[in-house]
């Protein structure tokens, strides 16, 4: 099913940008996992529109009630339901794209595909699809913290030319969330910024990368050959909307080194082997061998913008566009808690098949 996401932490997500609400159903959590509303709330605030002056204006505030499956602070085992209502929607701002198709967007190919397409915000094609995500990453972020002492954090490291320098061995929640742009890089963060506001002062837009490190991973995690970790992963990061590329460790960069620059050696260490570098990125043969977990998610420039642009309409006709509404001129500072959420369902979900096997040990 298209909308369901993972073996064992299974999520399905379901809602539109303008409907009534969305949010998800997470099948397959553990019972007696202490969680409450405030740990899924911080999240969403973090993913939520309005939060800054570099994102879309909608108000919402994103409050997420849990319907089922959380009992007296603890899961039970049962599905947990999640929902966030939708309060500030307004679709008959999206009227005069009834009948036309959007470039870069999934107007024409919801169209063919289904037949009919929910024009109001994209629908199910919105990154508000996204909250639902979100929210169920919110229950497997605990599950991770509290069984294996997972970290999963994401900033963002590029914005269309700007490029930034930091550490990230060392960075924190705290750095990332010192700036609204979610670059721990302070000059980097103020040249994002300016850039930005000139985009959306243009009529226009940018795009940009996150980059997501995942610490603490255990050691065995991901499954050969379909199942890989980082083949999931990928996955997960790229049925984000406008994300147009995954790389992990060294990436594209490993096909300018030779074999000899680029193999992680292995060194002893306390609890076991590792690498003396990390240019695999923590995997290997698609199963994770303990180092952190390094990867980086390309989302491209937004592509609903205010400026004219050349169209065509349902019947085939030429048109011009200059689209209305309230977008993000930039997705990447919203986009760093979506890549953060399929990191931690892609790992949650190999955590738990990963301890089926050591059952049978």
């Amino acid at each position: 099913m298209s909308s369901v996401f993972g073996t064992l932490f299974r999520v399905s997500t379901f809602g539109e940008s303008h409907g009534g609400g969305v949010g998800a159903i997470v099948d397959g959590c553990p019972p007696r996992l202490a969680i409450d509303v405030a740990e899924i709330q911080h999240d969403l605030d973090r993913r939520r529109p309005g939060q800054s002056r570099l994102v879309t204006q909608r108000d919402e505030a994103d409050q997420v009630e849990i319907l089922s499956g959380v009992f007296e602070g603890q899961t039970t085992g049962t599905p947990i339901g999640l929902l966030v209502r939708n309060s500030d929607a307004r679709p008959a701002a999206y009227d005069h794209l009834k009948d036309v198709y959007r470039p870069s967007h999934a107007d024409f190919t919801y169209d063919q595909k289904y037949g009919i397409r929910n024009w109001q915000g994209g629908g199910r094609s919105s990154a508000r699809e996204t909250i639902g995500r979100v929210a169920a990453a919110a229950i497997a972020r605990k599950l991770l913290t509290t069984v294996a002492g997972v970290e999963v954090l994401g900033w963002v490291s590029s914005i269309h030319t700007i490029g930034s320098n930091v550490d990230q061995a060392s960075v924190s929640l705290a750095d990332v969330e010192a700036d609204p742009t979610r670059c721990p890089d302070p000059d980097a963060a103020a040249a994002m910024t300016s850039a930005i506001e000139d985009a959306r002062r243009n009529g226009d837009s940018l795009g940009g990368v996150v980059t997501c490190v995942v610490r603490n991973v255990p050691s065995g995690l991901g499954a050969p050959v379909f199942d890989r970790l980082d083949a999931d992963l990928a996955k997960g990061a790229l049925s984000l909307p406008a994300s147009k590329g995954f790389e992990i460790g060294s990436g594209f960069a490993s096909t300018e080194m030779t074999g000899l620059t680029h193999n992680d050696p292995f060194i002893p260490g306390p609890d076991g082997p590792r690498t003396r570098t990390n240019n695999s990125g923590g995997v290997q043969g698609g199963i994770s061998n303990g180092e952190d977990v390094v990867f980086r998610v390309a989302f491209k420039p937004t592509g609903t913008i205010s400026s004219k642009q050349q169209t065509v309409n349902r019947a085939g006709e030429a048109v011009e566009l200059a689209a209305k509404g309230r977008h993000d001129p930039c997705v990447l500072p919203r986009a760093v808690p979506m890549v953060e959420a399929m990191a931690l369902l892609t790992v949650a979900d190999h955590y738990l098949r990963q301890r089926a096997v050591d059952v049978l040990d």
